[in-house]
């Protein structure tokens, strides 16, 4: 691109409009060949309107998620069926998340993350409606309810994969971790209201088609807005914002062949399904010592509360600190921990335990969430964000599906010593958890460390100021 063309262009190739300063737009480090443009990086306070309403479509999407699963036993009765096939309304959720994530990725490619996210809410919008439709029928129909289900799994992906791209659009290095933090645990929180509020709202039978009718509506109201949030900036907002990308075969093959993506790829994915189908599955490893649906959900919320607590803590730190790889291999340790002691704390028959095991599982899982996936953007630039967040969140996904589907095996039977208790469930997950941290303290001696993004945009300030005094 000449000087005079005062253009630049996003990620996917959208025009950008431009002006003053002369900026250098490097594709890597040290790239001599980089095209020159003309760019004044500004941050945007519509950016902020955009953010929330990432933030509340995730948090609906993951109560959409959650809806039945705290009480299973409950919507069991209501839809004359079994708790493990109300498992199977999470299960599609999933598959249905897999399903349709290589056009998620496309989509924010392509066109960028509003797309993204009014398809969400789109999704969500029909998926919940027919939910509801489906509580009303009479008998109420089980089959409705999980083809709207799966609706709102189509939805998911679209707004949980979009805050990597979507920060690194709208917000300059000082604050993507913190956006992506806060629009990525909105989705876990979303399950802690699912968790706590679901149980109250149906504490009988009757009570499942007013509580998704509730949902429904809330929902509504949360997804119209996505459709008037604007689309790009007005001008970038720092250097990773405008420069082009290699083609996505080439993104894909830089991914494979970087040791440092599978290095905290599989642990991602493993610790992802295990948080999804430790959420949808609660209730039933406390419930056969003695434990309420209550209580089961507010260990869930608990479990979520306190993760998001710990990653407002640790997001910012890592926003001003960048110890990215220091706090990955602290956290990882512990969150193998936290599965290993959880194997004996439902068989206490108390509530303290369980709620402190909730409690540390939920404080490293989801301070690990945000700083994993800005990690990945950062050493494998310049692969596009949405790539590899795409890639772990359905990785992630599908392993959650087939964990709950293992876990539902190991179930024990009703000759069990509590009848229908998961003992062999929680050894299972333990025993996975544990043996994937080695991945994360190997982080350094295989692969590289090197912050890729953050030194090409340092490199393109540094050619502004050059410029800027030549």
């Amino acid at each position: 691109m000449s000087l005079d063309q005062p253009v630049s262009r996003s990620g996917d190739g959208r025009d950008l409009k431009t002006t003053d300063t002369q900026t250098e737009v490097l594709l890597t480090p040290g790239d001599s060949t980089a095209a020159t443009t003309t760019n004044i990086y500004k941050s945007y306070k519509r950016r902020f309107f955009g953010l929330a309403e990432l933030i509340l479509l995730n948090l609906v999407v993951s109560w959409g998620w959650l809806t039945y699963a705290p009480v299973a036993n409950t919507a069991a009765a209501y839809f004359n069926t079994s708790a493990s096939a109300v498992n199977w309304l999470v299960v599609g959720f999933y598959f249905a998340f897999v399903i349709i994530s290589p056009l998620v990725q496309w989509m924010l490619n392509r066109h960028g993350p509003k797309a993204s996210i009014t398809a969400a809410a789109a999704l969500i919008l029909v998926g919940n409606w027919i939910r509801y439709g489906a509580t009303r029928a009479s008998p109420p129909s089980y089959a409705g309810v999980f083809v709207g289900q799966v609706i709102i799994g189509f939805s998911q992906p679209f707004v949980l994969a979009a805050p990597t791209k979507y920060s690194e659009l709208w917000y300059s290095p000082k604050g993507r971790v913190t956006a992506t933090a806060i629009a990525t645990l909105a989705n876990p929180f979303g399950g802690a209201v699912g968790s706590l509020v679901d149980p109250f709202l149906a504490i009988n039978p009757p009570d499942i088609g007013p509580m998704t009718l509730y949902i429904a509506i809330i929902t509504t109201v949360i997804a119209v807005p996505a459709f008037f949030i604007p689309a790009y900036p007005p001008t970038p907002v720092a250097p990773s914002s405008v420069i082009k990308r290699p083609a996505v075969a080439r993104q894909i093959n830089l991914l494979l062949t970087n040791p440092t993506f599978w290095l905290i790829y599989i642990p991602f994915v493993v610790y992802v399904g295990f948080f999804n189908s430790f959420s949808t599955l609660l209730t039933q490893f406390l419930t056969p010592y003695g434990l309420s649906e209550q209580d089961a959900g507010i260990a869930g919320a608990v479990l979520i509360v306190v993760g998001l607590v710990a990653a407002a803590i640790t997001s910012p730190l890592i926003d001003k600190y960048k110890r990215y790889v220091l706090l990955i291999k602290l956290l990882v340790p512990l969150l193998g921990i936290g599965y290993l002691i959880f194997i004996w704390a439902p068989s206490t028959g108390g509530i303290a335990y369980p709620y402190v095991a909730c409690a540390l599982l939920g404080a490293t899982s989801l301070s690990l969430v945000p700083i994993a996936l800005e990690w990945l953007c950062e050493v494998t630039y310049p692969v596009e964000p949405e790539l590899s967040s795409v890639l772990c969140w359905a990785g992630g996904q599908l392993m959650g599906a087939i964990f709950i589907i293992i876990s539902e095996a190991l179930e024990a039977g009703s000759d069990g010593s509590p009848p229908y208790n998961m003992q062999r469930s929680l050894i299972f997950q333990a025993v996975i958890a544990v043996a994937v941290v080695p991945c994360a303290l190997l982080l350094g001696v295989f692969g590289t460390t090197k912050e890729a993004r953050s030194e090409a945009e340092e490199l393109s300030r540094q050619t502004t100021s050059a410029s800027g005094t030549a």
